[in-house]
């Protein structure tokens, strides 16, 4: 039960992006943040921090509550992005926040304190009385930058611009301090919860890997649901990097039986069951997690012998860091080929600068 009075009350479905692969011309350009997307409800005292899915969150980022009585207006709703720094690395660390959901509340102080989050701040919805909703966005813009011209860390503005060239350099550059792309706003965009009214431009890459495994789709034991990926590291070892499951239900059929013809136990399969006590990425490294709410993630072993060449955005430490798409079979690639090394690596860029942050 929600105890602000504003406005913009909560719960409110954030404003969305549909992909594009090129930066359109005549917008304001954002940096792409990899976190939880969050609107924040300030009352005075009260303070509620809403998600994607309208369900609070309040209680596992206590130091956010903190900063957003520290640096937010008295009375505002201001949506915008929670990520964790890792500023050894030099790079936002997605899975380090997913840690952060636990229904234990000494683990949530805990953590609050290991790994402290962010906001990154970027739309004003509501001010004192006054709903924002149907200004334009360069407007709503303008109020939150004057809203938080005095916040401190670990609450931030997001940079902005409306020159198209600076937008492309952000673009190459700040793929190196870990952010996800770019989102192009129209200036004159009112704000319009749950729809697909801004563009958001991510890189797009390829890849070979080796098919290692797949589980069965939620219709049937006889259609693939996912097929699992592999790249080998540099030990030679195979390591679990994520899975490609975007296939119409009749070629899912399909490569069920292509499949078959590949199927081994783990007992000849390099992500054996042993391989996970021995600290080997594998498929079931989370399972049974409270991140999969009782969903089944065994999956069926194949001899990981065909090639398969697929488009991802980037890579989150070893594994991509959304599903791949399938891009076509490489029967001419031999699986030992498909390793690491093949991997873009974008140009490091410091995060700080990013934000604005002083240097350590």
């Amino acid at each position: 039960m929600t105890c602000v009075d504003l406005p913009v009350m909560p719960p409110v479905k954030p404003m969305l992006a549909k992909p594009q692969p090129k930066i359109p011309p005549g917008k304001l350009y954002e940096p792409k943040w990899d976190g939880f997307r969050s609107i924040i409800f300030r009352d005075g005292d009260e303070v509620e921090i809403g998600s994607r899915n309208e369900r609070p969150m309040t209680r596992y980022f206590p130091e956010v509550v903190e900063a957003v009585l520290a640096n937010f207006p008295e009375r505002a709703v201001i949506d915008g992005e929670i990520v964790v720094l890792d500023r050894e690395n030099n790079s936002l660390d997605f899975e380090v926040l997913q840690q952060r959901i636990h229904p234990a509340a000494s683990r949530v102080t805990k953590l609050s304190q290991e790994t402290p989050a962010s906001f990154v701040a970027f739309d004003l919805l509501a001010l004192g009385d006054e709903d924002l909703t149907e200004r334009p966005f360069a407007e709503r813009r303008a109020r939150l930058e004057e809203a938080l011209a005095k916040a401190a860390p670990p609450v931030h503005v997001t940079p902005l611009t409306d020159d198209h060239d600076l937008a492309q350099q952000w673009f190459e550059q700040f793929e190196g301090a870990g952010l996800d792309g770019l989102i192009a706003k129209d200036p004159a965009v009112t704000y319009q919860p749950d729809k697909r009214v801004m563009t958001k431009i991510k890189h797009e890459r390829t890849c070979d890997a080796v098919v290692a495994g797949y589980r069965v789709h939620k219709s049937g034991d006889d259609v693939i649901g996912s097929l699992l990926l592999g790249l080998y590291d540099d030990r030679g070892v195979l390591a679990s990097v994520g899975v490609i499951g975007a296939f119409p239900m009749e070629r899912r059929r399909e490569l069920f039986e292509e499949m078959q013809e590949l199927v081994t136990t783990f007992d000849e399969h390099p992500w054996a069951w042993a391989k996970q006590e021995e600290g080997e990425r594998t498929p079931r490294k989370g399972e049974g997690s409270r991140w999969n709410n009782g969903k089944d993630l065994s999956f069926v072993p194949l001899r990981p012998e065909r090639v398969v060449e697929v488009r991802y955005d980037y890579m989150e430490g070893v594994r991509f860091r959304h599903t791949a798409q399938f891009v076509r079979w490489r029967p001419d690639r031999e699986p030992e080929s498909c390793t690491y090394e093949q991997l873009e690596q974008p140009v490091s860029f410091d995060l700080a600068e990013v934000l604005g942050l002083p240097d350590r």
